[in-house]
Formats: structure tokens, C-alpha cells, sequence
């Protein structure tokens, strides 16, 4: 087991991450040129998708995050664990009473409706809200996702502009073999962001 946040300012490591800070960069910019063709800013929503419950996959989103976050002050980190810690709680609480319905409760990093990570948010929280567009890995029929309510709200009635998401997956997924290889790890990391803030180990095989 190794610890994520001393992988964080592993040097080793450090040309992989600035990969995917270049990925995220142009994952912001296609997402931002989308938004202004359909005119649709993420603000106002009562239904903040920080309420969702999103499971992020890579090692190489966990460290990124991860190194975010250690460089925030021992307070800061302290409160921000505390809220993850209860948040991780009353998600295993629902589960194991198997409760119907979606799991609602807001991020732990969220506050008065701002991300402190905002820089450091993962995929998902980059592109969620938009149609898109994807060839997922091994097929050649195309998927297509709708847009978030409050886009549909605002814009549904707007033709769709094509946002493809597939090269960024497939970059993602480049990024997070080379890391796997130099880390000896080959299966794939399942967390919330409330997970990625409370748990520090990375167990290769």
C-alpha cells in the first residue's frame, strides 16, 4: 500500500499528472465553447449536481485531487474531512438499508455553492450538463447523452451541437495505464469525492 498523498509529489509521477492537468484544460475549453453556442451557464440551480452521487474511476483523478487538496491549510483539510467522513456515513447508512430512490446529499467540498477544488475537480464535475456525445471502447455505434434539467430547462428547445466526448475518455484512459504501469497497480479505483478525501492508500497487485 502505498500513500496517495506522498504519490501526490512523487517526482516520478509528476509528467503524468501534468498531462492530465493539460486534459482537463482542453476538456474546460470544449465544454465552455458548447455552453456559449447554446448560451447555458451552470448557475441558479436549486438542484446543484454537487447532490449527486458520482463515482470516479482513475488513480491518476485521485492523486491530482489529492494533491489539491494537501495543499490547503491542516484547518481547512480538517473541516473538509469532517463533512467527507459524515457523507461517506450516511451513504453506507442508505445503502445497506437498501433505500429507494437517489442518493442525495451535498459534496463535501462544496461550499455557499462554490467548489474549494474547483481547479482540481474530476472529469465528470468538468462535464456534466452539456448533450454529448461518445463511441464507448470496443464499439462503433455512437451514445449519446442528454444535458442536465436545468440545460433542458433553458435550452432543451435548442438543436444539439456536437460535443464529443470520446477523445478525452480515450486520453484519460492513456494517461491512467501509463500511471497503472508505474505504479504496479491494474484494476481500476472506484471512489466519491468524499471517499477520495478521507481514504490515503493505493494497493497495487
Amino acid at each position: 500500500m502505498t500513500s496517495v498523498d506522498k504519490l501526490a509529489f512523487d517526482p516520478v509521477l509528476a509528467e503524468v499528472l501534468e498531462g492530465l492537468k493539460h486534459l482537463y484544460a482542453e476538456m474546460d475549453r470544449g465544454y465552455e465553447q458548447v455552453a456559449a453556442h447554446y448560451g447555458f451557464e451552470c448557475t441558479g440551480c436549486a438542484d446543484s449536481c454537487c447532490l449527486t452521487r458520482f463515482y470516479h474511476y482513475t488513480f491518476i483523478e485521485y492523486i491530482y485531487f489529492r494533491k489539491g487538496f494537501a495543499e490547503l491549510p491542516e484547518s481547512r483539510q480538517a473541516e473538509i474531512r469532517s463533512r467527507a467522513e459524515k457523507y461517506v456515513e450516511t451513504l453506507e447508512q442508505i445503502e445497506s438499508q437498501a433505500a429507494d430512490g437517489p442518493f442525495r446529499m451535498m459534496c463535501p467540498l462544496n461550499e455557499s455553492g462554490r467548489c474549494i477544488l474547483y481547479a482540481r475537480r474530476p472529469m465528470i464535475c468538468r462535464l456534466h450538463g452539456v448533450p454529448h456525445e461518445f463511441v464507448p471502447p470496443g464499439r462503433s455505434k455512437t451514445v449519446f447523452g442528454q444535458g442536465c434539467h436545468k440545460f433542458a430547462e433553458k435550452c432543451g428547445h435548442l438543436p444539439y451541437f456536437p460535443f464529443d466526448r470520446t477523445r478525452f475518455y480515450m486520453r484519460m484512459s492513456e494517461i491512467e495505464a501509463e500511471l497503472q504501469k508505474k505504479l504496479g497497480v491494474f484494476h481500476k479505483s472506484r471512489k466519491t469525492v468524499a471517499h477520495m478525501l478521507i481514504c490515503d492508500e493505493v494497493n497495487s497487485l
